[in-house]
């Protein structure tokens, strides 16, 4: 398959992007508004688009460049999976140019998708001195 990376999505992409998030659980309510916003706001952006200009991947990155990277919104196109697009992904993230020195890269990931990370040197042995933590937002308004 050929593929092409990209960091900016046009206004099709983005259209695309929103139509991948539609089919997962944990993205399947977010509105166009607030992708736009997140997009904005993301560090790095990693999508593949194939030869006709379509998304087929995407993640991002939000990060200080020198200690932390968090990888976010892994995902590839439904009918493309099992082809080595997730893996091109986070090559791109983990050899990008930006990224070279920063110290600790983290993600959220099912626990069934564990074998897939650990290929790149991610564990969910954590060091137990320290907890992750987590506050959902009551005021929070999806758009």
């Amino acid at each position: 398959m050929t593929y092409q990376i990209v960091a900016n999505l046009t206004e099709n992409q983005i259209s695309d992007l929103l139509d991948l998030y539609k089919n997962e659980f944990w993205s399947n309510k977010r509105k166009r508004e607030d992708v736009l916003k997140m997009l904005a706001a993301s560090d790095i952006v990693v999508a593949l688009v194939d030869e006709s200009d379509r998304l087929i991947a995407f993640t991002r990155v939000l990060t200080d460049f020198v200690y932390r990277a968090t990888i976010y919104d892994v995902i590839v196109k439904p009918t493309l999976r099992k082809m080595g697009l997730g893996a091109k992904l986070i090559d791109a993230v983990i050899t990008h140019s930006e990224l070279a020195s920063v110290e600790q890269f983290a993600l959220y990931c099912l626990p069934e998708m564990i074998p897939f990370y650990e290929r790149w040197g991610f564990t969910a042995e954590i060091d137990l001195q320290i907890m992750f933590m987590s506050r959902t937002n009551p005021f929070h308004k999806i758009s």
